[in-house]
């Protein structure tokens, strides 16, 4: 059995798709999620809340392969916490191999790092078999992060880029790994855009998606506090999202490669393509 924890979130579901679109005699899939009635019917579900030890106790019962998904929304210790209480559960339930969804290597300079290489640590150490993969920024978020107002992107940027990575594209890599957990035991699997992209790059292409001029115009890093406290956002979230604009500008989240193609069997979809036709504006 595989149970794929954050099974009502944008990354979950896809798994899920991904898993449940195998052949019929493959082992069973399972979504864990705090939120049950998101679960597309005729999906087998089961409560799974980080927060809450109780639905932890037998949740992992029976489970062979868990894909732990990131419970990234959150303070670093809560986060940690939610990751150690799931990892303890899953062990003491005799999984025999957890998937994880970490961050990428060049991600250590993003202020949500800290959480992920904690859970990496703690998977490390612990008596289950682990497989972890170090996920890109997504292409979908690029988009979010760089609205067009007024026919400029201002976001920040500079002239950094991203090797972002279309959320199908890691959502499929992760069905697969999980799907066959042992044959990539052990493994750390760095899945990272082929392509980087910058503002300018955004604009251009946002102007042939709609056939308006947009300009790119980098604002600066206090501007985009100043609009996203103005949002009235979680404490937390203003310096996460103000600090990925930073390490992409300081050019750390550039890099290209990794194992994304072997593991898809194929190239993997365009980022710029995704961030401009989902981008806001």
């Amino acid at each position: 059995m595989i149970l794929v924890t954050g099974a009502s979130g944008a990354l979950g579901r896809l798994v899920i798709e991904h898993l449940a679109a195998r052949p019929a005699e493959a082992p069973d899939v399972v979504a864990g999620t705090r939120n049950p009635e998101r679960v597309p019917a005729g999906v087998p579900v089961r409560r799974i809340d980080f927060d809450d030890p109780a639905s932890l106790a037998g949740g992992f019962d029976g489970v062979d392969t868990l894909l732990l998904v990131s419970a990234g929304y959150g303070e670093d210790d809560a986060v940690i916490a939610r990751h150690g209480a799931a990892i303890d559960a899953a062990e003491k339930a005799g999984v025999g191999h957890i998937v994880y969804t970490s961050l990428s290597a060049a991600g250590d300079h993003l202020p949500y790092a800290l959480a992920h290489r904690w859970t990496e640590r703690r998977l490390r150490s612990g008596t289950a078999g682990w497989t972890i993969l170090r996920n890109g920024l997504y292409a979908e978020l690029l988009a979010t992060l760089t609205p067009v107002v007024d026919g400029a992107i201002t976001a920040p940027l500079g002239d950094g880029r991203l090797a972002a990575v279309a959320r199908e594209d890691l959502a499929e890599a992760a069905a697969l790994v999980a799907a066959d957990a042992a044959a990539h035991a052990g493994r750390i699997c760095e899945l990272v855009g082929e392509e980087a992209v910058g503002g300018a790059d955004l604009a251009r292409a946002r102007s042939a998606a709609t056939g308006t001029a947009v300009a790119y115009e980098p604002g600066t890093l206090a501007q985009a506090r100043e609009a996203f406290t103005a949002l009235g956002l979680a404490p937390f979230q203003v310096p996460m999202l103000v600090g990925t604009y930073s390490a992409v500008a300081g050019g750390f989240l550039s890099g290209t490669g990794g194992e994304l193609r072997d593991l898809l069997g194929r190239a993997p979809r365009s980022a710029l393509e995704i961030a401009a036709a989902s981008q806001p504006g």
